[in-house]
């Protein structure tokens, strides 16, 4: 699955995968139907889910890589990201070491088919009046 497909999963829950995501390793931000803001890693033996306020999006814009306006324009694009001062509202966590006996970084080597059912899972339980849209 790549992260076309993941954003079409997730579109058909109601959700929306924002930019600046990754499939590997698995980090990725989603916007909530209602404007909230959740961060998914997998990393080392942990699987994480955190949950934000919509304020706590930010824009940075990377620089270009001379700046000197010769050869590349002194800015360069713009990225969505979690500002570095953002605190979740909640954090929910499978420990892979536990649940599944990992011992090392295999969270991290989960392809993002593989952890996009770890996420609908947290996501359940972030919420327990959360409901996720269907198509029928």
């Amino acid at each position: 699955m790549n992260l076309q497909a993941f954003a079409d999963l997730l579109a058909s829950h109601g959700l929306r995968l924002l930019p600046g995501s990754a499939a590997v390793p698995v980090d990725v931000l989603v916007q909530l139907p209602d404007a909230t803001i959740v961060r998914f890693t997998a990393r080392g033996t942990a699987l994480r889910l955190r949950h934000y306020a919509p304020e706590a999006l930010t824009s940075i814009v990377i620089a270009a890589e001379c700046g000197c306006g010769d050869h590349h324009p002194q800015t360069g694009p713009n990225r969505i990201t979690l500002s570095s001062y953002a605190v979740p509202l909640a954090e929910r966590v499978l420990d892979g070491e536990l649940l599944f006996g990992w011992t090392h970084h295999e969270a991290g080597s989960l392809r993002l088919a593989d952890a996009a059912t770890h996420f609908f899972t947290l996501l359940e339980t972030l919420e327990p009046t959360r409901t996720l849209v269907g198509v029928a």
